[in-house]
């Protein structure tokens, strides 16, 4: 499997510096939004259904409550996840993907055969 080292728009334009910048400003904005240790899991762990905050906490080995309320607040801001209230005594809270972040599963799958070569390249596993 042959991995392309530049996008195909700047290997098109055979860019200047600047401008092979610009183009890559895209993932700059993903890479930002998906970040850090723990989003990733939290968007895999909503995968399969809508779940409560503790649900996901147990999906979740080794996120703190305080990272996990973090990190779906950021997850939320992005509109990557939803946050539904029930009107329940004491109060429901459910959290799930939006159809947006369902657009990330190739991204995901690629990220994980990237991840494997490189487990491979790197330590021969």
């Amino acid at each position: 499997m042959e991995i392309e080292t530049q996008p195909q728009e700047i290997k098109e334009k055979n860019c200047k510096p600047k401008e092979c910048m610009a183009a890559l400003l895209p993932v700059r904005d993903a890479l930002e939004v998906l970040s850090g240790r723990w989003k990733l899991p939290i968007l895999i762990a909503l995968s399969d259904r809508p779940k409560r905050f503790k649900e996901i906490s147990k999906d979740i080995n080794g996120i703190t409550d305080k990272m996990l309320s973090k990190e779906l607040k950021d997850l939320e801001i992005n509109k990557l996840v939803i946050r539904k209230v029930y009107d329940t005594f004491p109060p429901t809270v459910e959290y799930s993907r939006t159809e947006h972040s369902k657009s990330l599963t190739n991204v995901i799958m690629a990220l994980k055969d990237w991840g494997t070569l490189h487990r491979k390249e790197i330590i021969g596993k």
